[in-house]
């Protein structure tokens, strides 16, 4: 289905390398993002980063819902109240890029506004939160960026 692009930037440009405090060999938090097109009708917006590179087809890195529609998401997000973070790689918190040692993975975070917040278990898994999104999206936009670990 096509809705309408959700315009994003945050602290890398789109296709270039994720700064590595955003990974698990930095501080592992999650980066801000400005979204500069919110619809006005959003009430809540939800987050998925997948591998892209990663063996098992775009794996799970993070899933996090109602969060406050603004065009500010701040840095360490899932530490704001009233976010659900739900189970994917890094079980309820965000879990940054950890390629193997001299391998290059793309990263792709997806940003959905909704119309609605979302009544999900903490329990949840990325297939049935995109199940519940039907319906309720108003805007989706992309960011990719890739990381390599060159050493220790």
């Amino acid at each position: 289905m096509d809705y309408e692009k959700l315009e994003i930037e945050t602290t890398f440009e789109d296709g270039e390398s994720i700064p590595i405090e955003y990974t698990l060999y930095g501080r592992n938090v999650s980066p801000k993002f400005h979204l500069k097109n919110l619809s006005s009708k959003a009430k809540s917006l939800v987050i998925i980063l997948e591998d892209l590179s990663h063996p098992i087809k775009n794996f799970t890195h993070w899933i996090i819902w109602n969060i406050k529609a603004d065009s500010f998401i701040p840095e360490n997000v899932g530490n704001k109240e009233n976010v659900v973070q739900g189970i994917a790689y890094g079980f309820h918190k965000y879990k940054g890029a950890r390629p193997p040692r001299f391998q290059k993975h793309d990263y792709r975070f997806t940003i959905y506004s909704l119309d609605d917040m979302l009544d999900l278990s903490p329990n949840t898994m990325k297939k049935k939160l995109v199940r519940k999104l039907e319906g309720h999206i108003l805007q989706k936009g992309t960011i990719t960026g890739s990381f390599k670990r060159e050493k220790e």
